[in-house]
């Protein structure tokens, strides 16, 4: 005896009504899933957040004349992170071995949101050139930016000079 064989049409494959509703729930369930997963992403960033505190100027100033004193005793950079005062410090003359002679400021600075820029007038010499004894020291201006909140931080502008 043969059984009965159920013939598929040559044509675009037909779903019954059955396996229609499956298909449809699936994709929405995707479709939903992907909503859901989009959604994490971008509604953090619509959160109010609170803008970051002004800068303390005097502080800055402060801070950053430490710096600079530090450079011209001798000390290294690093060694800031652990003063009494703590803070971070970065500037890339001072970091490749250049001494600071000399430091002048030039202004009193102009409040940017949390930091303080300010202009300084520093005179640095790095290594002897062959032949010589010392370097000749070299006069030039330099652009800092100084932040007090959360940290003491003492950053060299490197596109300002």
């Amino acid at each position: 005896m043969l059984g009965k064989s159920k013939l598929m049409p040559c044509g675009p494959a037909r779903l019954d009504d059955a396996e229609r509703n499956i298909t449809f729930y699936g994709s929405l369930g995707v479709v939903i899933a992907c909503v859901v997963a989009l959604a994490t992403l971008l509604l953090p960033g619509c959160s109010i957040s609170e803008s970051a505190k002004p800068v303390n100027e005097s502080q800055a100033r402060d801070a950053l004349k430490a710096a600079l004193d530090a450079w011209k005793k001798g000390e290294t950079s690093q060694s800031l992170a652990s003063s009494s005062t703590p803070m971070t410090v970065q500037d890339f003359e001072w970091d490749g071995g250049a001494k600071l002679v000399d430091y002048q400021l030039i202004s009193d600075g102009r409040a940017d949101g949390p930091n303080l820029r300010i202009e300084v007038k520093i005179t640095t010499t790095g290594e002897p050139a062959k032949g010589k004894k010392e370097a000749k020291p070299t006069e030039k201006k330099a652009s800092y930016v100084v932040g007090t909140s959360p940290r003491l931080t003492v950053f060299r502008d490197m596109f300002r000079r």
